[in-house]
C-alpha cells in the first residue's frame, strides 16, 4: 500500500514539474531593456575602438601612411558612396558568400546524415572531412583557378570547399549526441529509415547542426575573401576582396582599413540578421530563453 502511495507521489510530482514547465511565461522584453543590454554595449565598445584608434593616432606611434587616421577611412567610405560604388561592392561578396553557403548546405546535410548514419561511410570519410576542414580554405584558390579559370564558378568551389566539411561535421556532431532513448521511442511509433531522421534525428541534432551551419557560414566568408584577394581580375567584378588588393596595390591605407572594417561588417550582419534568431528559436522552443 506504502508502495503505491509513493508511486502516485511520485506520478503527481512529475505532473506538477511539467505544469510548472507549461506555465513559464514568456514575456515580452521592453525597448528600453533591449536598448541597454543588446544595442548599448556594442556602441559602446565600437566608440572606445574609435576612439582608442584616435589617440595612436594622436600619439603619433607609426607613420600616418601606416595607420591612417579614422577620418581618413571616413573619406573613403563617403567617396565610395558619392560614387554609388559602396552597395554595389558589398552586393557582389555578399551574393556569392550566400549563393556558396546555401550550395554548402545542400551538399553538406545529406553528406552529414550519411557519415553520421552509416559506420562504413562514417569510417571512410569521416577523418577525411575533418581533415578537409582544418585545411585553409586559401590552398583551395591556386588548383580551383587552373581547373575552373577566372569565374564565379572558381569562387563557388573553393566557398564548398571550405564549408561543406563544416556543415557535415556539425551535423555528424549534433547527430551523436541525440539521445538513444528518442531513437527507440521513434522505432516504437514507427519513425525509422527517412520518416525517423526527418521527425525524429534532425530536430534533436538541431543546436549541433546551427552550429556547423554558423561554422560553414564562416567558412564561406572567409574563403570567398581569400579568393577575391587572390584571384581578383576585372571580369569577376569589384567585391570586398578585391577592394582590400586594390588598397594594396595602390598603398591606400584609408581603403584598405575600409575594406577590412566592411568585411567585418558583413560577418557580424548575417550573425545578427540570420543565426542569431534562428538560435534564439531552438533555445526558446526547448524552454531554455525565457526572454524574447
Amino acid at each position: 500500500m506504502a508502495s503505491t502511495e509513493t508511486k502516485a507521489d511520485d506520478l503527481a510530482g512529475l505532473e506538477a514539474g511539467l505544469d510548472a514547465l507549461d506555465a513559464v511565461q514568456v514575456r515580452r522584453t521592453p525597448a528600453r531593456e533591449i536598448l541597454l543590454e543588446k544595442v548599448l554595449p556594442p556602441v559602446v565598445a565600437v566608440v572606445l575602438v574609435v576612439l582608442v584608434w584616435q589617440l595612436l593616432v594622436w600619439a603619433k606611434v607609426t607613420d600616418d601612411y601606416k595607420l591612417p587616421p579614422p577620418g581618413a577611412v571616413w573619406d573613403s567610405l563617403t567617396d565610395m558612396w558619392v560614387q554609388g560604388t559602396l552597395l554595389e561592392v558589398i552586393w557582389t561578396s555578399v551574393s556569392r558568400g550566400l549563393f556558396g553557403f546555401v550550395m554548402a548546405v545542400a551538399i553538406g546535410t545529406p553528406l552529414g546524415l550519411l557519415v553520421a548514419r552509416v559506420k562504413v561511410v562514417r569510417a571512410a570519410i569521416g577523418p577525411i572531412l575533418s581533415g578537409l576542414q582544418s585545411l585553409p580554405s586559401v590552398a583551395w584558390v591556386a588548383p580551383a583557378v587552373i581547373w575552373l579559370g577566372l569565374n564565379d564558378s572558381m569562387m563557388y568551389a573553393v566557398i564548398l570547399l571550405g564549408a561543406v566539411p563544416s556543415v557535415a561535421n556539425g551535423l555528424v556532431s549534433g547527430v551523436d549526441q541525440v539521445p538513444p532513448l528518442f531513437l527507440r521511442a521513434g522505432r516504437t511509433i514507427g519513425a525509422t529509415g527517412l520518416r525517423g531522421t526527418i521527425h525524429i534525428v534532425l530536430p534533436a541534432a538541431l543546436p549541433g547542426y546551427l552550429a556547423g551551419l554558423k561554422q560553414g557560414w564562416a567558412f564561406s566568408w572567409r574563403s570567398l575573401m581569400a579568393a577575391e584577394i587572390i584571384a581578383s581580375s576585372p571580369d569577376l567584378g569589384l567585391g570586398l576582396g578585391q577592394l582590400l588588393e586594390n588598397g594594396r596595390n595602390n598603398f591606400d591605407m584609408p581603403g584598405i582599413f575600409l575594406a577590412i572594417l566592411l568585411i567585418l561588417f558583413v560577418g557580424i550582419a548575417i550573425d545578427l540578421l540570420i543565426f542569431s534568431p534562428l538560435e534564439r528559436r531552438v533555445l526558446r522552443s526547448r524552454g531554455l530563453l525565457v526572454k524574447s
